[in-house]
């Protein structure tokens, strides 16, 4: 049975991933500072450690899945934020590469957490971007840039290695939970002008993504984890509207979200470059919700 090891493993992705790898065979084993309150939010069977040191000298690890970091929507970017939106990533990623540097068996991939960011700022151009292209300059990119370099040092021991580049991931927790309740009383609407582009992924896809990214030995590098038919943000909260039977007219503007938000306000919510996943369609991956509308339909049947 081959080992996975994957940090971040009690967060929105994480829970997915550790449940469904169990599913597909894998053995489990989870990095977490809390094991207790991590006992409590994971499936049976999944190995809690709280230290790379628990693993012995002699204990294969496979595939590591690194999704480790401070959550970025919480509330306004301060400067100390910022700098705990880098430390909590690339802290992270680097002490994996020490003690996997040390050992004489290292992890045949990596999948290392990263996200659209990377591509930084975006106003509704209508250019698809693909892993291919460059990169418009603010904290965002600076993040993911920073992150993506912190685990490029383990391509010098042997192991492929994908940057993860996630969209927004649709499911029970993340964004859509934060949008549920105005849209549930008829009090959502467009942020800014709605021209931003929103790309979007199921929760069910992102986790198949992932196993896909796995087991497939000829992909490497970024990767961008998204679904194929990104919208713009007019267009989700429509659709969110229509899935929930309420109306989606009440629009955020956008110097009010600037001013309750400041600079997270402008570079989550009012930008968005129309990004597509390219290397894992050009790879054979076959998104099950490759359109909003099914995966509305099945996140919020019953709502």
């Amino acid at each position: 049975m081959k080992t996975m090891l994957i940090t971040g493993g009690t967060g929105f992705i994480g829970r997915h991933l550790s449940a469904q790898a169990m599913a597909h065979g894998w053995q489990v084993i989870v990095l977490t500072r809390d094991t207790a309150s991590a006992a409590g939010r994971l499936p049976a069977g999944i190995r809690l450690i709280d230290s790379l040191d628990r693993l012995t000298q002699g204990e294969p690890v496979d595939a590591v899945v690194n999704l480790a970091g401070e959550p970025l929507a919480a509330g306004r970017w301060t400067e100390a934020r910022k700098q705990k939106f880098i430390d909590s990533r690339v802290a992270t990623t680097q002490a994996l590469y020490q003690f996997f540097a040390a050992r004489e068996q290292r992890p045949q991939v990596l999948i290392s957490g990263s996200a659209i960011g990377f591509y930084g700022a975006g106003n509704g151009q209508d250019k698809p971007v693909d892993e291919s292209a460059g990169a418009v300059d603010n904290f965002s990119h600076q993040l993911c840039q920073q992150w993506e370099q912190s685990a490029a040092p383990f391509e010098s021991l042997g192991t492929r290695l994908i940057y993860l580049r996630t969209g927004i991931v649709l499911g029970e927790e993340g964004a859509l939970a934060k949008m549920l309740p105005p849209f549930k009383f008829g009090l959502g609407g467009p942020v800014g002008d709605g021209q931003q582009w929103m790309p979007w992924i199921h929760i069910d896809d992102m986790v198949a993504l992932i196993l896909h990214s796995v087991d497939q030995s000829d992909l490497s590098g970024p990767v961008n984890a998204t679904a194929p038919n990104p919208v713009r943000n007019r267009e989700f909260t429509r659709q969110l509207g229509a899935a929930l039977h309420r109306p989606a007219i009440f629009p955020m503007p956008g110097p009010l979200v600037r001013i309750l938000f400041g600079q997270m306000g402008e570079e989550l919510l009012l930008q968005g470059q129309r990004v597509v996943p390219s290397k894992v369609q050009d790879s054979g991956f076959n998104f099950q919700y490759p359109l909003l509308e099914d995966a509305l339909t099945d996140l919020l049947s019953g709502q």
